[in-house]
């Protein structure tokens, strides 16, 4: 059984939905690829796979440990090339971590199960990855 269902709707616009859910989402092309840019274009999704993947593998270990990660935002940049062919060159993903107390051993070890989430080492080694971390205490 599938997992996702894409049906092109034309104009560049197309509907992914999530087979067990049912949970639908819609992609467009960037206005700098001939589309309107009206909603996540496939490689947004890519960025945003890469990011929730890592706030996933944060909050499991973080459950585990028992630390309390709630409030964690990312802001991510995506940098596109165009040579040879049109790819995500770069992803900047910073952490904005809550402002609680966390020991640096569960510090270091959040941040390398970030790092270490399925989608990160998924990509290609081309795609250059800068990940911050902000702890605020």
């Amino acid at each position: 059984m599938a997992t996702v269902k894409i049906k092109y709707r034309g104009d560049l616009r197309v509907e992914c939905e999530h087979v067990q859910s049912g949970t639908k989402l819609y992609t467009d092309a960037p206005t700098d690829n001939q589309g309107k840019g009206e909603s996540f274009s496939p490689t947004d999704l890519c960025v945003t796979s890469l990011a929730a993947c890592m706030m996933t593998a944060m909050g499991l270990l973080a459950k585990t440990i028992g630390e309390d990660i709630s409030g964690t935002e990312i802001e991510v940049v995506k940098k596109m090339e165009a040579d040879p062919l049109r790819r995500i060159g770069a992803i900047d993903l910073v952490f904005l971590m809550p402002d609680r107390e966390y020991s640096d051993k569960h510090k270091i070890a959040m941040e390398r199960a970030a790092r270490a989430c399925a989608v990160h080492r998924s990509l290609s080694e081309k795609v250059i990855q800068h990940v911050e971390f902000i702890w605020k205490k």
